[in-house]
């Protein structure tokens, strides 16, 4: 990778993993001094991530990490939950032993994040879990595309696992997807990985109000 594209890859890590807020100010002044290089490729990293929707153009603000309209967010989790069922109807039957053995692996890594009740280190875990999935379905573009969204869409994800007890409900809904791909029931499967991404009611007005609270903090 040439220099731009390291420091969009490094940007992209921060915001994904939350060390980037959302809402956060993105300076090129001191984003070029923290990495030691001049504003140019800063700029060209940002406009990069722009383009993907990571970080935008605020008014009076410059650029920040991106907090997306409300409908806008739903129809990328809709889009999400979609691609979901489709790796999880695949890999229900197309599971190898491989895999099977780092799927089951996944979600007791899992289930150890939530005992210890750390949310972060669930998050983590979580992210593992998921890709498991996407390459268990054995359709590399499926895989490709669901990875993509699945980054972008990283920093909610980790919001919504602030909602009080939603990591026990994420790890039962798991538990579900993963009984349901080792049983080769691919309905099962693709339903209950839908249900599991697509933010409904209660939650998506708490994750809602969790990007307001970010986004006039700040302001």
């Amino acid at each position: 990778m040439n220099q731009t594209q390291r420091l969009r890859q490094t940007i992209e890590d921060e915001i994904v993993e939350g060390r980037l807020a959302l809402g956060a100010r993105l300076d090129e002044t001191q984003l070029a001094e923290r990495f030691g290089v001049s504003r140019t490729p800063i700029r060209e990293a940002l406009l990069q991530l722009a383009a993907t929707g990571l970080v935008e153009t605020k008014p009076r603000r410059g650029m920040v990490v991106s907090a997306p309209e409300p409908g806008h967010l739903l129809e990328m989790f809709e889009t999400m939950a979609e691609l979901e069922a489709a790796c999880g109807r695949l890999a229900a039957r197309r599971l190898t032993p491989e895999l099977e053995a780092e799927l089951t692996g996944a979600v007791a890594a899992c289930a150890r994040a939530a005992a210890a009740g750390d949310p972060e280190a669930y998050y983590g875990e979580n992210y593992v879990f998921h890709t498991v999935i996407y390459r268990a379905c054995r359709n590399d573009f499926l895989c490709g595309q669901a990875l993509a969204l699945h980054r972008r869409l990283s920093p909610y994800r980790r919001l919504q696992l602030r909602t009080r007890h939603r990591v026990a409900q994420s790890l039962a809904e798991h538990e579900a997807v993963v009984a349901a791909i080792l049983a080769s029931d691919g309905a099962a499967a693709a339903d209950q990985l839908r249900r599991h991404v697509l933010i409904q009611g209660d939650g998506f007005s708490e994750l809602v109000a969790n990007l307001r609270a970010l986004d006039h903090s700040a302001a």
